[in-house]
């Protein structure tokens, strides 16, 4: 008897389970683009990396390639080059010595 209870019980707290699971409400709304779509759109109107402007794609790209063709990267102060050598420096004395 006391394994027929626990079976009616077990049964009842599925029946209940999925009633009340409602798998519709997992879904998202309908007007919710799914992300393999958001993911072939393509994207016209583009921004300046440099500074933010609205750009149309061929200024766009003439730009990209600007920025790759450029061999040098901006220069650094050589007293900051040297500040960020001693704080590395630094920071590994107390990786090494804890005190």
């Amino acid at each position: 008897m006391a394994k027929l209870l626990k079976l009616l019980g077990i049964g009842l707290e599925l029946t209940i389970a999925i009633l009340v699971a409602r798998p519709g409400w997992c879904l998202p709304p309908p007007e919710d683009l799914p992300e393999e779509v958001l993911r072939t759109e393509i994207i016209i109107e583009a921004r300046s990396p440099l500074d933010g402007k609205p750009m149309n794609p061929a200024e766009y790209a003439q730009l990209q390639d600007a920025i790759a063709q450029r061999s040098t990267s901006p220069g650094l102060d050589p007293q900051i080059r040297e500040l960020i050598f001693l704080l590395q420096l630094s920071d590994l004395f107390r990786t090494i010595l804890p005190f």
